[in-house]
């Protein structure tokens, strides 16, 4: 254990924010000082907070930096980071990092001017079968990319819409890419990198005046750095997730990592090239009727530590953040086309 432990603060204290408060006190290197939640129930063993301004000044006189973990609604990410940052708080955001590449670059630049470091959650990458696709490509075991396809078929439905009254909401849900599938729009860009000619149509097909978005989208772009790709996505599965996938095709061989979560490897055929013998799967996140992306929060919070210590980089920092808010902002230019 490390002699000095990271003091964190959770903001927002649903689901995943009570993920974050268990896993925080879990990490020997870790302690959580309080919860900052106006709506769901606290713990009574957990100092709680029931506004920003009572929790600043609670903790004002502690000298040692502490990190702000933000749960909240993805609409009100960027505005109560920026407010933990001029507090001299690090920032943990969960995705996205925000809802646009102007709030984005608002908290890259009062991150700089107050010296704090932002952190976005981008657990999926921890997955086994993530980091062997990356290997694979930056090896160029498979050879110059030809084509990705990501498919992601999911379960939303009203279970999970009546759960929180933002759900849904153009303005603080943000839309599907956004809330759903974002992580995996990080995977395509932690891999391939960034795209362009972007071609996308949307519908809501199965959620009507649930959501104020789109449940279903067929994107096709091109990959800055050579061929092609799509992202296919629905959240009008019947009853649970199907899968999220990505094909991978390139002029060596062929592969797709699947699963539900992009946690396993369901095919490989590539040149000179035998698979090693390894576990794949991994757990998801649970939130009560739904299940998440991959549990992998644990690697998260152990980067952060080691970041703030010294010991390694930033895993997932506020530029590859917000360059993930950028593809979805680019492609959603096309939602009132359709």
């Amino acid at each position: 254990m490390k002699e000095n432990k990271v003091k964190f603060i959770v903001i927002g204290f649903g689901h995943i924010g009570a993920r974050h408060a268990e896993l925080i006190q879990q990490n020997l290197n870790c302690e959580l000082l309080g919860v900052v939640e106006l709506e769901n129930k606290v713990p009574e063993n957990l100092k709680h907070w029931l506004s920003l301004e009572d929790c600043f000044k609670a903790l004002i006189m502690i000298s040692e930096p502490i990190v702000a973990s933000i749960c909240l609604p993805n609409g009100l990410h960027a505005q109560v980071a920026i407010e933990c940052l001029k507090n001299r708080m690090h920032v943990l955001i969960e995705k996205p990092m925000c809802l646009s590449r102007a709030d984005g670059e608002r908290l890259i630049k009062c991150a700089k001017e107050f010296d704090r470091q932002i952190f976005v959650v981008k657990q999926n990458r921890y997955s086994p079968s993530v980091k062997w696709m990356k290997e694979m490509v930056e090896t160029e075991t498979i050879g110059k990319i030809l084509y990705v396809g990501m498919n992601c078929f999911w379960n939303r439905d009203e279970r999970y819409y009546k759960e929180g009254a933002w759900r849904g909401t153009l303005e603080l849900d943000g839309g599907t890419l956004f809330t759903q599938f974002s992580h995996f729009i990080d995977i395509l860009y932690w891999v391939f990198g960034d795209i362009k000619n972007i071609q996308a149509k949307f519908s809501n097909l199965s959620h009507g005046t649930q959501i104020s978005f789109e449940d279903t989208g067929l994107v096709n772009f091109e990959f800055v750095k050579g061929g092609m790709g799509s992202i296919n996505y629905t959240t009008s599965v019947w009853d649970k997730n199907l899968e999220s996938s990505m094909i991978v095709i390139g002029e060596k061989g062929s592969f797709k990592i699947g699963g539900q979560y992009m946690n396993t490897i369901d095919y490989c055929h590539v040149a000179n090239y035998t698979m090693p013998d390894f576990e794949t799967n991994v757990e998801a996140n649970q939130y009560g009727a739904f299940s998440g992306s991959a549990a992998n929060h644990n690697f998260v919070f152990e980067n952060v530590v080691n970041a703030l210590q010294g010991s390694e980089p930033i895993a997932a920092n506020a530029n590859e953040g917000l360059m993930v808010v950028d593809i979805i902002e680019r492609i959603y230019q096309f939602r009132g086309l359709n």
